[in-house]
């Protein structure tokens, strides 16, 4: 009797570390509460017409680091679907998507647009264009973060277009635009980043292949300098540009204009205070690709 109880104790000695191993250690079920797998994307997903919200509660988007496409749940398709539901029921109303993008991802390739910001947009864009939705509808914005976590990769804001409006950038192959990233401060000496050199490269082959095609550059500036500099600045700047292309073998007619600082796409100060974001956005170039107007 007295070895059968000294086994049994040996055997429990064993028995209760080697579970502890197995739950604990191995399949990870030990701790003060039990293991929740949660949702990490927040809920906060809208979308607006000015202070409206006409869907709402939806999952963000998600994309990975350094990455355009987005990993779609099935919120949010459901998200999509409405969207693309609602342009169509409501045809006086255009949107504006914004990508948004953190700091340490200001180096990640992002095709044939200036950052990976507005190339998140565009393919988020051409979800909604293959749902139906007309392309000419959709505007792009773009904006960088200083954050650690990306909780709102895009948004969605309805407006109803007007004439006296901010201009909206559309931002596809056949009508892109690129910011003074390629030029130095009121200078008109077009040095092309990395992104508008593969968007160069890709003009050049298409238009090789289309000649019936004519190539539009037109620069715009900010309002410092006045309206007439500006004119001249916007003007050089798009000459600059076209002799860039000219340079790179494009053999297809190319206009070159300006609207100096005519047409903003974002206020270039805000109550009275200069806004450098905005100036930022309004110092850009703009190149469109057209067929050739019958004389």
């Amino acid at each position: 009797m007295r070895g059968f109880i000294i086994g049994f104790l040996f055997l429990l000695a064993y028995a209760i570390p080697a579970r502890w191993y197995f739950v604990c250690q191995l399949r990870h079920h030990c701790g003060d509460e039990p293991a929740m797998v949660a949702n990490t994307r927040p809920m906060t997903l809208s979308l607006r017409d000015g202070s409206k919200a006409v869907l709402q509660g939806y999952e963000q988007f998600g994309f990975s680091p350094n990455t355009i496409p987005p990993n779609l749940s099935p919120n949010n398709q459901d998200f999509l679907a409405k969207v693309a539901e609602y342009l169509k029921a409501n045809p006086d109303k255009n949107i504006t998507l914004t990508g948004r993008y953190l700091e340490s991802e200001k180096a990640a390739k992002s095709g044939i647009f200036e950052n990976i910001g507005i190339a998140r947009a565009a393919a988020v864009e051409q979800i909604l264009v293959k749902m139906g939705v007309d392309e000419k509808r959709f505007t792009i914005d773009h904006q960088i973060l200083a954050d650690v976590v990306l909780d709102e990769p895009i948004s969605f804001d309805l407006f109803s277009p007007k004439p006296d409006d901010y201009d909206r950038p559309v931002y596809s192959f056949k009508d892109n635009t690129f910011s003074d990233a390629n030029f130095a401060f009121g200078s008109a000496e077009f040095k092309p980043g990395e992104q508008c050199i593969l968007y160069a490269d890709s003009v050049k082959t298409y238009l090789t292949a289309n000649p019936a095609m004519t190539l539009t550059i037109t620069g715009h500036t900010d309002s410092i300098g006045g309206e007439k500099i500006n004119l001249n600045l916007g003007l050089r700047r798009a000459k600059n540009a076209a002799a860039y292309f000219r340079e790179l073998g494009v053999k297809s007619e190319i206009v070159s204009t300006t609207k100096g600082e005519e047409q903003p796409v974002a206020p270039n100060s805000i109550g009275g205070k200069d806004n450098p974001d905005g100036r930022q956005k309004n110092r850009r170039v703009n190149f469109k690709i057209e067929e050739k107007t019958a004389q």
